[in-house]
């Protein structure tokens, strides 16, 4: 198993990438800390999972990331993997984001990597060896309509995990992001739901893709793992993206 005796976090755990990241790290031997602000969905993906601890809790909170770390340290003497798969969307352009919801946005999604990451990569140098994984989006590259704030956190979210990357790379420690397309999750669900025309823009996102298709987060996961394991041990400061085909179309 290519994670034995590894111990991971995965924030964002209770639904979607998440789920399937954590799902994935277990049947490759990780010990898990699951954590998210849904409590009922952290309990599903802990019956799918066996044995985690669960932290239910805001992401942006910084009490809340430095406590979840040192439970985890505490607990396991280590933590070699941090996925950041916690995020939040709002839609809206400039004009129509409100400044409250521009704030969450960000707090959730680069709150939610940074501050993990601020928590984490103490123990990570004292071990000469860790992987953070954070979750960006195609639209960061691409650029899309309507969504300002969640666009903007994404392409803040690459810009800050090639600085760690190059920050912490004599560390042993390895920082990369995953850009995934438009991925068959609640959160692409909900974004869709904020349309009046929700079928007709599903539609248009579906054949955006270079393969007709939305992705599934089981995918997402198998990215993951590989930059979670020792086959990517060359590999930081990247965006790897996984689109089906959205940036090539």
């Amino acid at each position: 198993m290519r994670l034995q005796g590894r111990t991971a976090i995965v924030t964002g755990a209770a639904s979607g990438i998440g789920r399937a990241s954590a799902k994935l790290f277990a049947e490759e031997g990780a010990r898990l800390a699951l954590v998210d602000r849904d409590a009922a969905g952290l309990q599903e993906t802990l019956s799918l999972v066996g044995e985690a601890t669960t932290h239910v809790g805001d992401v942006g909170n910084t009490d809340f990331a430095e406590t979840v770390v040192s439970d985890v340290i505490a607990r396991h003497g280590r933590l070699d993997i941090l996925m950041t798969a916690a995020g939040f969307s709002c839609g809206g352009t400039v004009l129509t984001t409100s400044v409250d919801d521009w704030d969450a946005v960000f707090r959730a999604n680069v709150g939610g990597t940074w501050l993990w990451a601020r928590a984490a990569v103490p123990h990570m140098q004292r071990q000469n060896k860790g992987s953070i994984i954070t979750l960006a989006s195609q639209l960061a590259i691409a650029g899309g309509k309507g969504n300002s704030a969640y666009i903007a956190a994404k392409g803040a979210i690459v810009s800050l995990t090639r600085t760690m990357a190059v920050d912490f790379a004599t560390d042993g420690i390895r920082v990369n992001a995953i850009a995934p397309g438009a991925i068959d999750t609640p959160m692409l669900r909900r974004s869709f739901a904020r349309h009046a025309n929700s079928d007709a823009v599903r539609e248009t996102s579906r054949n955006r893709h270079a393969m007709k298709r939305f992705g599934h987060a089981e995918e997402i996961a198998q990215t993951a793992l590989h930059l979670a394991s020792d086959a990517s041990s060359f590999t930081t400061g990247t965006v790897m993206v996984v689109d089906g085909g959205w940036l090539a179309a």
